[in-house]
């Protein structure tokens, strides 16, 4: 059996459609985006193609699409974008216990210079309430950050109901949709959301590139200063090979949605079935029906998801314990706690994430090569010995 990954919420492989659209930037569409000549207005062309692609995929317009270096540098701008450009508004922030690190670290961030951060708790399934979210409004907010599906388990947050009550009292809203772009429609309007990050390589394009878009007519304050570029909310010399692999890769995306998303639906069902009949003790985490075709995040007591994703490692099968950016992190997800699984069953955490050529037959060894795995763990493991003798 060749390597399996299945690790794709960290990172897709760019395709090979991507990776020849691309090509010609590098040595032969060289000129700069902003240069008057032809070499720059080739290149200019290839950017406000690209922007038009994303456009037409989140239902925005192309003057509302901005490009970034990925996800993070997305978010960071649209969070304190939006509160610089509204201090006369105030000074308080909404989001969720299980946001992405690229927000909650910013939210902390802001609260340690002066702003109030309101973060809100989530149910079992790791769902805001959005009756939650309308009792922490006060006169003082400026934004609420959520979330579009979670990167750890994948459940899927009620934005719609969000975006229409914060558009009734007048405060933005910001969803990271770093996991959910690709996978699902994402409509701005009809998610009714002012500002929404994405990052390309989570959808088969390259890694350093990525998308905020931003409302037209909302206040917004630019994180960087420097040249016009981007309309002079990210200034900076525009990376077109790279913003044309995220315009063909969702595009591609796009294309596709439909027939991948329903194929990986299948065989992470098919994978959970396995675990279900073959693992006792172990359980699925996030909404069983509102979340993200790729993802299944499942937990085994008397084990340690380090172990897990070690021992699958030398079996050349790669998953991982959650987000790719808390890899080095040994306490238990943040994620997990927030929706009340204990400590030592959140680190018995390990999230298998499907791409689209994802097989059957991987699947099927995945979950054979796993069970003897947490067979052979859990034999060394004085609790799971215990138990096994009540």
């Amino acid at each position: 059996m060749n390597p399996i990954y299945l690790d794709h919420s960290a990172t897709t492989p760019v395709r090979s459609e991507v990776l020849e659209a691309m090509h010609p930037y590098f040595m032969e569409i060289y000129g700069n985006a902003s240069s008057f000549h032809t070499f720059g207005q080739k290149a200019k062309k290839a950017l406000e193609d690209s922007r038009e692609k994303v456009a037409e995929v989140l239902g925005a317009l192309p003057e509302e699409i901005v490009f970034t270096s990925g996800g993070t540098e997305a978010t960071n701008m649209a969070v304190k974008g939006a509160l610089q450009g509204n201090l006369e508004k105030g000074n308080q922030i909404i989001t969720s216990s299980i946001e992405h690190h690229a927000t909650l670290h910013t939210c902390q961030y802001l609260e340690r210079r002066g702003y109030e951060v309101t973060y809100l708790p989530v149910d079992r399934w790791g769902r805001l309430d959005p009756e939650d979210v309308e009792k922490a409004l006060t006169d003082k907010t400026v934004l609420i950050s959520v979330m579009h599906a979670n990167n750890e388990v994948g459940t899927i947050q009620p934005l719609e109901e969000i975006g229409t009550m914060a558009r009734s009292r007048g405060v933005l809203v910001h969803t990271d949709a770093v996991q959910s772009v690709g996978k699902i429609t994402v409509d701005v309007n009809e998610l009714k959301v002012d500002f929404l990050s994405l990052s390309a390589h989570k959808f088969y394009g390259p890694k350093g590139v990525g998308v905020l878009y931003v409302r037209k007519g909302v206040p917004f304050d630019a994180l960087f200063q420097g040249g016009h570029h981007e309309w002079s909310r990210r200034p900076g010399t525009e990376n077109i090979p790279a913003i044309v692999g995220l315009g063909r890769a969702i595009e591609l995306a796009a294309e596709e949605m439909d027939e991948v998303s329903t194929r990986e639906r299948a065989l992470r069902d098919r994978l959970w079935s396995a675990i279900e009949a073959g693992i006792e003790d172990s359980y699925m985490n996030g909404h069983p029906i509102d979340r993200i075709p790729p993802i299944l995040n499942v937990s085994f007591d008397f084990v340690d998801g380090e172990s897990v994703i070690l021992n699958l490692d030398l079996s050349g099968i790669a998953v991982s314990t959650g987000s790719a950016c808390t890899s080095g992190d040994l306490e238990p997800s943040h994620v997990l706690l927030a929706m009340g699984i204990p400590p030592r069953r959140s680190q018995g955490a390990v999230r298998f994430s499907l791409g689209r050529e994802t097989t059957q037959e991987e699947i099927d060894y995945t979950a054979a090569v796993l069970t003897e795995t947490i067979s052979r763990l859990r034999s060394m493991s004085p609790a799971y010995a215990d138990r096994k003798r009540r």
